[in-house]
């Protein structure tokens, strides 16, 4: 069974406001956040075949964090620049172009794109928080036939959802 698990950045820093959105740093509360969320991953027993990452520094960041704990290759990450502001079907595209070889795939990335992606899909939210994980399970073998009809919620968890 295919499972894709899209994951919201940490909190980001606005400590520099003329700092170009791609390169904002995570802030203490994402540096905090990041570690405790993936070990959450852990804890469910979720082992990544692949890491999609936006190649923003607060994604990046977070996507590093969680492959250290998870026991991910950093250097396997898949830095993939049509995250960044990307649309529901951008990230649809990168995803669906995925080797079906690969069960499990994690996506970091941002709001508005996810929530936007999560909704289309069947998943109930208004928001998906920084450090927020959104899970889905693949009715099909196929990353090409990812849609709708082909899902079905896994789990929804955030930093200040009680574990």
């Amino acid at each position: 069974m295919k499972k894709i698990i899209l994951v919201r950045h940490a909190k980001s820093s606005w400590d520099d406001p003329f700092l170009n959105d791609h390169d904002r740093p995570l802030a203490e509360r994402g540096i905090a956040d990041a570690p405790i969320m993936a070990k959450r991953l852990k804890k469910k027993g979720i082992v990544s075949d692949l890491i999609l990452s936006s190649t923003a520094l607060r994604a990046a960041e977070t996507a590093r964090t969680t492959a250290k704990i998870l026991g991910y290759p950093a250097e396997q990450i898949h830095w993939e620049k049509g995250l960044f502001h990307a649309s529901p079907n951008q990230i649809l595209k990168i995803i669906r172009m995925q080797n079906d070889a690969a069960n499990t795939i994690l996506v970091f990335g941002h709001n508005p794109g996810f929530n936007d992606l999560i909704i289309y899909l069947g998943g109930d939210l208004d928001n998906l928080p920084t450090s927020g994980q959104f899970g889905f399970k693949l009715k099909t073998d196929h990353w090409a036939e990812l849609k709708p009809e082909t899902v079905e919620v896994w789990f929804f968890d955030y930093p200040k959802k009680k574990s």
